[in-house]
């Protein structure tokens, strides 16, 4: 193997990265991981699909190399041809230009680059969660079983002898009813964002809701804009912004048009993160209304300025990043989270007590911990010595 520096050269494929225009809490773990290991002494390569947003090759601020190939479906095939011209000294992974990979974390999200086929180095299977709610809810039925197939039957045959690393003990959970061994998934919690603001936010005079994230069905943000109409009448001076963007954006439209909300309702697109903090930061409930989620990634960004989240009960990992009834809510189903909603916008005492503990809760999520976590993995996986730090005090076996 053709190790550059003093730890090993790490490949990660992941079919977006944060600049495009549909990454999303995946690819900021990624990213955030990758740099800790750069800080640590590690070279970090990040393998993903081209989009207009981000040339062919940089390296960012952080010290990470990005290769971009390949469109949504092509991007794995395109990762593949790297590697193994890599291997044979042309292209980007060559010896000459970048060295080649000792170790490639492959990132399955629901379709993973199924590198053990072809990778000549140790692979580490990264999967936020299980996607079998999800296929139905993006694809059609005949894409939905061959989605649902790759993922919860070759999958885990290819990676059958890998180490696999995911973001919450339920996922862990839904990987073993899959066949995967508990034994073999390590837990690695997200780092909580640095949520900094220039200066402090008061919050709105009147109620405020937020929501965070992708635009897309199983993110079930419909669930937001009916509880918005639902409490409109109660609480007049309700409203709502929606952070973010994505193809199911016109469908949401339409709803708020046909609820009546249209005017409580405002939809931000892409923020900065300033912007983004300002948003939490002056908000008084943060709803996380998604179908699925690995971990919970805008929970604990909420958390972190003091904003509350509603969420759904038995959605994976957001039951790891919110702790129901201390720094939010968990809900039943939709009349359940629009009381709990109604609740927390009115009951000023319980607001400000969850808002102390969401803090609190979110500080114990740090991205230098998940790094050493990692950092110790891959040490482990190529038989290296590990970074001198302390391993995560949440790195689970």
């Amino acid at each position: 193997m053709d190790t550059l520096g003093p730890h090993p050269h790490v490949l990660f494929l992941n079919w977006r990265d944060t600049r495009n225009p549909e990454g999303g809490g995946s690819e900021v773990y990624i990213e955030r991981v990758a740099a800790e290991l750069v800080r640590l002494g590690y070279r970090s390569t990040l393998f993903c699909a081209t989009h207009s947003a981000g040339p062919a090759r940089e390296t960012t601020a952080a010290g990470i190399t990005v290769l971009r190939g390949g469109g949504r479906h092509t991007v794995y095939f395109r990762a593949a041809l790297t590697y193994l011209l890599g291997f044979l000294g042309f292209g980007p992974l060559s010896r000459t230009r970048l060295g080649r990979p000792d170790l490639i974390v492959d990132v399955g999200n629901g379709l993973p680059f199924l590198s053990p086929l072809y990778a000549r180095c140790p692979v580490i299977a990264l999967v936020h969660h299980v996607h079998r709610e999800q296929w139905p809810v993006v694809l059609g039925p005949w894409l939905a079983r061959f989605g649902w197939w790759v993922e919860s039957w070759l999958a885990p045959r290819v990676y059958r002898r890998c180490q696999y690393v995911t973001v919450s003990g339920a996922t862990r959970d839904e990987l073993a009813t899959l066949g995967i061994d508990p034994a073999r998934v390590t837990v690695v919690h997200n780092g909580t964002p640095e949520m900094a603001l220039h200066a402090p936010v008061p919050r709105t005079p009147q109620p405020s809701l937020v929501v965070l994230g992708r635009l897309v069905p199983h993110k079930q943000v419909e669930v937001a804009l009916q509880t918005v109409a639902a409490l409109s009448e109660e609480l007049p001076g309700l409203r709502m912004t929606i952070v973010g963007q994505g193809w199911w954006e016109p469908q949401l439209r339409e709803l708020a048009t046909e609820l009546g909300i249209s005017a409580q309702v405002e939809f931000a697109g892409f923020v900065t993160d300033e912007e983004k903090a300002r948003l939490l930061a002056e908000c008084w409930v943060a709803l996380t209304p998604s179908l699925k989620e690995g971990w919970g990634l805008t929970i604990v960004e909420a958390g972190a300025l003091g904003t509350p989240t509603v969420a759904f009960r038995g959605a994976g990992g957001v039951e790891e990043s919110l702790v129901d009834s201390e720094t939010g809510f968990l809900a039943e189903d939709l009349d359940d989270y629009v009381a709990k909603v109604r609740l927390l916008l009115t009951d000023d005492a319980l607001r400000t007590t969850m808002a102390a503990a969401a803090r609190q809760h979110a500080g114990r999520f740090t991205w230098a911990a998940a790094g050493a976590a990692f950092a110790s993995l891959v040490a482990r996986q190529t038989r290296t010595a590990p970074a001198l730090v302390p391993e995560a005090s949440y790195l689970l076996p």
